[in-house]
């Protein structure tokens, strides 16, 4: 490590949200460029950084600092430059000289020991000389504690964020349980703590720190789609994990428990333990599933009545119902809660539409939502009717004052609709279902309609097929596949790996092809050809881009989304002295790039083009493209599913990845005319039936396989579900038992 001390002379780029800067620097030998994480860089700060000299492609040598300090000026030619940056509020460039004139080389002590003395100079009274006083030791205190942080690896941006959390308290609050990081400081997680944790001697059996590993572990659980953990088993791997005895992890999840932070309960006869809100979730959704089963309906039609208003709608959109379709529709208007269900072909989309017509003629308000912006714009546009997102439908907004997300749309201001229903309901988790439930109001028909054989919600729960598991809701199941699905080999080929069998491929004049190949290499020169070249031409008017969606069971090795997004982004938007591009680790964003955003964030603004209303939420899976690139100050202007244009900045940028390959999972909900995938080894636990049967089902004009015959039909064989903990249907079952 090198270094070298200068004086800040010019700003080149500053980055306020996460303090990234690029500034010029002079000493007596030397001018030179530096770049670094730099609180509150203004002109005429002298610091002494610590880092190495390198040398960039575009710009030339720099210095690149990962720690500095800051020397405070001893001029009185330093000290007004200081004074007059702007950093302290209330001082301009005339009230610097003349403080400087009165009080020289002494300024600075005197504003921090006696600030009051600054009422002397003309025009500073004693609140501005109070304020200028705060300043300053704020400024001195921070910079502190930005110096004390670098030691453990925390940047000044997270420096910044515990001051504003802790203040002066910083240091000490963090000596004290730096676990409360975790819960006080969003961006600092268990791991960084513990290292943190570490350095200051924290023992590992420290009460801090099982408590916050506990927490830790029990929603790295609930991200792998657990509503629970049996406590027996949790306490095993929590120890492991934390090198602390089974005994010391169970005693404090009876003492969490005691406390209300977690909860525990015995659920079939197995202990076992809840993050508190999943509990609660569960609990409200079960006894509000039951209270809306339950509530008077408004009436629609007798039987008669109802046989007469399908045949008109038949009539009307030249789609005759078969006998359990009409069974279905019927059904779904006499109950408070009903689910259809159904693979692809069965005609879920008929009975919406006939659902939704009915209900028009009926006078019956109803809303139509999807988990998903592009599941929701494929509903308006094979009905007719609009349709949102749950989470559009429900309000959902940023609460300052709670510094948290919420739904507008509660048990105190419930939705004014006398129908609800939810297509592509297999993507819902339970956090999400419980928003529904609760803003819905008894005497409220809600309509479940999905694929319960597709992949579980990325998120905790399986409601879906935990609601049709307990029996406690009326549920349909359509089976009939139609004679216009028949005539496509996607539909009959995904009730075929439903079914256990294996699909027929390249039927001539058909929609679905092996490419067989057993080299990984050769797959992957096949897939860029098809993109590139065989299936645009093939299809017309197909874009490469928007058109064909690759997919893939992983992310990492040579055939999954990393290493395929480098490749398809090479050949699909390559560089061009007409794009823009940002390089975000090792990735480039490029103008043009089909992205997809992989966490949800609920305060990232956006503007809806078409009616521009704005609001705030992008989520996990939104797919969208990169319009513009704003080098010079540091944002990504992009455009998402549902006319959403939203702005990044550079520091964001990991909440985004390269779509023109996506996992299976990430596919839910969405509809795509081609989709292309690779078939080869991939670990059993992704490669299964109900994965290539999910990635079938996303396919609209043609299902494009390449690889290995053998290893497709491993997946058909591989009927391995992975055991998701969840409680709703043993609630819901219980609650049937009970009569209540």
């Amino acid at each position: 490590m090198e270094r070298v001390k200068g004086t800040i002379i010019e700003i080149i780029y500053y980055n306020e949200e996460n303090c990234y800067a690029v500034i010029g620097m002079e000493n007596p030998e030397m001018d030179f460029v530096a770049v670094g994480y730099l609180p509150h860089a203004e002109k005429g700060r002298v610091f002494v950084l610590e880092g190495q000299w390198k040398n960039h492609a575009t710009y030339g040598e720099q210095f690149a600092f990962t720690a500095f300090t800051e020397e405070m000026p001893g001029t009185a030619e330093g000290i007004e430059a200081f004074l007059a940056s702007g950093l302290l509020k209330g001082i301009g460039k005339k009230t610097a000289a003349a403080i400087v004139a009165r009080f020289g080389e002494d300024t600075l002590r005197i504003i921090e020991e006696d600030p009051m003395r600054l009422a002397e100079i003309s025009g500073i009274g004693p609140k501005t000389a109070a304020t200028v006083g705060e300043a300053y030791r704020a400024h001195r205190e921070f910079a502190q504690i930005t110096v004390y942080f670098q030691q453990y690896g925390i940047s000044p941006a997270y420096a910044m964020k515990l001051y504003k959390v802790y203040g002066s308290d910083t240091i000490r609050a963090v000596e004290e349980n730096p676990y409360q990081l975790v819960d006080d400081v969003f961006g600092i997680g268990f791991k960084k703590a513990d290292a943190i944790a570490e350095k200051l001697g924290i023992a590992k059996d420290s009460e801090f720190r099982i408590r916050s590993g506990i927490a830790y572990a029990l929603w790295a659980y609930t991200g792998e789609g657990h509503t629970f953990i049996p406590q027996k088993l949790f306490c095993e791997k929590t120890a492991e994990f934390l090198d602390v005895s089974a005994n010391d992890i169970y005693e404090m999840t009876v003492q969490m428990a005691f406390e209300g932070d977690v909860h525990l309960e015995t659920l079939e006869g197995r202990s076992v333990l809840f993050p508190i809100a999943l509990w609660k979730a569960e609990q409200n959704v079960c006894a509000r599933l039951m209270e809306l089963n339950e509530a008077p309906l408004a009436h629609i039609a007798d039987d008669e009545e109802m046989e007469r208003l399908i045949r008109s709608i038949e009539s009307e959109t030249g789609f005759e119902l078969s006998e359990n379709q009409r069974f279905a529709v019927s059904s779904s208007l006499k109950n408070g809660v009903s689910v259809i269900t159904g693979g692809p072909g069965t005609g879920k989309t008929t009975i919406l539409n006939t659902i939704m017509r009915i209900f028009d003629r009926s006078n019956i308000k109803a809303a139509v939502a999807a988990p998903t912006g592009r599941a929701a714009k494929r509903i308006s546009e094979t009905s007719g009717y609009p349709a949102s997102t749950i989470h559009r439908l429900l309000e959902y907004y940023y609460s300052e004052g709670e510094d948290a997300m919420r739904f507008g749309k509660t048990e105190e201001d419930p939705l004014d609709y006398e129908a609800v229903i939810i297509d592509e309901a297999s993507m819902v988790d339970i956090l999400l279902m419980n928003g529904l439930v609760s803003a819905i109001q008894p005497g409220t028909r809600l309509i479940l309609v999905g694929d319960a054989d597709q992949l579980p919600s990325v998120g905790p729960g399986n409601v879906l097929r935990d609601i049709i598991d307990s029996e406690a809701i009326y549920s349909v199941k359509l089976t009939e596949i139609f004679r216009q699905a028949r005539e496509s080999m996607i539909v009959v080929n995904a009730h075929r790996i439903n079914r256990g069998e294996y699909p027929d491929c390249n039927a001539k004049g058909k929609d679905f092809f092996l490419l067989r190949t057993e080299n990984e290499k050769e797959m992957l020169a096949t897939i860029k050809d098809l993109n590139i070249r065989r299936l645009p031409k093939f299809y017309t008017e197909c874009d490469p881009v928007r058109d064909i969606q690759v997919m893939t069971p992983v992310r990492k090795s040579f055939l999954g989304t990393h290493q395929l997004n480098k490749e398809l982004q090479a050949i699909l938007n390559p560089p061009s002295p007409e794009k823009r591009e940002r390089k975000h680790g090792e990735r480039i964003f490029r103008e043009g790039d089909k992205i997809m955003q992989i966490k949800n964030n609920y305060q990232l603004s956006w503007k809806r083009l078409d009616d521009l209303q704005d609001g705030q939420g992008i989520f996990n899976g939104d797919v969208g493209f990169i319009q513009s690139i704003d080098t010079e100050n540091g944002y990504v202007y992009a455009l998402f599913d549902d006319n959403k244009y939203v702005h990044y900045e550079f520091s964001q940028l990991d909440e985004v990845e390269l779509a023109y390959a996506i996992t299976v999972h990430k596919s839910q909900g969405s509809e795509f005319p081609i989709i292309v995938m690779p078939v080869t080894w991939f670990p059993p636990m992704l490669a299964t039936r109900n994965l290539l049967y999910t990635a079938v089902t996303r396919a609209k004009k043609a299902v494009v396989l390449v690889g290995s015959e053998a290893r497709m039909n491993n997946m058909v064989d591989n009927n391995r579900i992975v055991e998701r903990y969840s409680g709703l249907a043993v609630r819901l079952k219980e609650y049937m038992k009970m009569g209540l």
